[in-house]
């Protein structure tokens, strides 16, 4: 386990590397911020000034070299345009906006598709289990953005207001968020739930627990859901990124004051600082949600050490 953990270690620096490399280049193919930091009229002198005051007048690889040195340390230099701390400014809006989003989709996402999925597989081809399907099938087909605007309708505007449209602070702020947040990745974990046990409950030794006399309860979920959980863990750990990254969009949506919106105002400001502190947090976030997963499906079946490939 010792190492297959130093593995999955070394493994994840090099993709945060690989990620905040990528978005330091990217950034700055946007085009240059100091080109919005001085008036309309500004003279070609007033521009070089700015550029120099942000050290964007170095050459890209000594600025590059400058950005790894520091990002390691939490010092992404300062906002260019509220002049504070970016990474600072980031976890403002992570914790605890973002986080409780991100949380309350979590638990959605992860929790609830567990009896949803086991329920569907137990009672195959029955009410629940067509009602599962095409429930899974509708909130995946549909765009979150769009899910969000039409719960906005049917809650906070044709029922009356039973729940706020945007705005933050309050469990019931936190609803319809979350809910949009979740959709997608709930159906998915559904259907890889329900798909799962209907191969495992089909296998020799489910057959051979109930012909012992183990309650049943016992066997679905200490025998069965144990076997069919590896890809549901893997794709869980996949769900974190995509919600991480869908925090954009809902958080636009709602009003939410997260992580997300900050990076929508950042990125037209070109505000470099920000987008680079934020992507990192998203991407040290990810990994460290996909290492515990690769640790758990290690401890469920320890075929996944013994064959892994960066064995």
């Amino acid at each position: 386990m010792r190492a297959f953990l130093l593995r999955r270690l070394v493994h994840a620096v090099f993709v945060v590397w690989g990620v905040v490399t990528v978005v330091f280049f990217l950034v700055r193919l946007t085009g240059d911020p100091a080109a919005l930091l001085v008036d309309a009229t500004a003279t070609r002198e007033e521009v070089d000034r700015a550029r120099h005051a942000l050290g964007l007048d170095r050459p890209m690889l000594v600025q590059y070299v400058d950005f790894l040195a520091s990002a390691p340390r939490g010092d992404f230099g300062v906002s260019i345009r509220e002049r504070r701390p970016a990474m600072r400014m980031v976890l403002e809006h992570f914790w605890p906006a973002t986080a409780q989003l991100a949380l309350a989709a979590v638990v959605l996402a992860v929790v609830l598709p567990i009896p949803l999925g086991v329920v569907a597989a137990t009672h195959r081809n029955g009410v629940i289990d067509h009602a599962s399907r095409l429930g899974s099938l509708f909130l995946q087909s549909m765009p979150s953005f769009w899910l969000g605007l039409m719960l906005i309708l049917l809650f906070a505007v044709a029922l009356g207001g039973l729940l706020p449209a945007y705005g933050w602070g309050t469990l019931s702020h936190l609803i319809l968020p979350a809910l949009t947040l979740a959709a997608a990745p709930l159906a998915q974990n559904v259907r890889l739930i329900r798909s799962g046990m209907l191969e495992v409950l089909q296998a020799d030794y489910v057959r051979t627990a109930r012909a012992k006399g183990l309650a049943e309860r016992g066997v679905i979920y200490r025998h069965a859901f144990r076997n069919a959980a590896g890809p549901f863990l893997t794709v869980s750990g996949l769900s974190l990124g995509f919600m991480l990254s869908g925090t954009i969009v809902i958080e636009t949506v709602f009003s939410w004051p997260g992580m997300g919106r900050l990076i929508v105002q950042a990125v037209p400001g070109r505000d470099f600082p920000v987008i680079q502190a934020a992507v990192f947090l998203f991407a040290i976030l990810f990994v460290a949600v996909n290492l515990v997963v690769d640790v758990l499906q290690g401890l469920l079946d320890p075929r996944a050490r013994a064959f892994d490939p960066a064995a």
